[in-house]
């Protein structure tokens, strides 16, 4: 008995602890998280960097992604902000909107409902089935988005690596 609770108590912990470290999923916190990912991504990095994806950035020096849960109507959207830099598309920063006007021929805004994401995140389709089934839907460059299919599934699949908190709204 004292070893079935001494081991209810260590799972409870390691529970309360893996809890404490996701954040919630779209929040300010995660968008920090999901920035520092991408960086970690060959797929978002090398190939956008050098297909010219994220030199179609207005002469501004950064591209704009906006990314939202649907279902979370009162929260905040988050703000990635790709930059090219030594042939690579780097994330600059993941935060709060700071731009708060895109331009569509360059930046993008996502949307899609939590169960979506998580769906799109754990791979169970790409985004062409995401958007022809209008499970996510986004305004931006739609031709550019078409020419880099590879890096944009990766986009997806990014949210299902950042460890997050998916029953709360942030």
């Amino acid at each position: 008995m004292r070893y079935v609770l001494h081991a209810l108590v260590v799972a409870s912990a390691i529970t309360s602890i893996t809890h404490a470290q996701s954040v919630i999923l779209m929040s300010p916190e995660w968008a920090q998280q999901a920035c520092a990912a991408w960086n970690e991504q060959p797929a978002l990095t090398e190939e956008l960097g050098s297909s010219g994806w994220a030199e179609n950035n207005k002469d501004r020096g950064y591209k704009v992604l906006h990314v939202y849960r649907k279902d979370c109507p009162d929260s905040p959207i988050v703000e990635l902000r790709i930059e090219h830099r030594e042939g690579k598309a780097t994330c600059a920063y993941g935060g709060p909107v700071e731009n708060q006007v895109l331009d569509t021929d360059a930046d993008y805004l996502m949307y899609a409902d939590t169960r979506r994401w998580q769906e799109m995140g754990a791979g169970r389709y790409g985004p062409m089935r995401a958007m022809m089934f209008r499970r996510l839907r986004f305004e931006g460059p739609k031709w550019e988005a078409m020419r880099n299919m590879g890096p944009f599934e990766q986009f997806l699949l990014l949210v299902g690596k950042v460890d997050s908190d998916l029953t709360e709204c942030p």
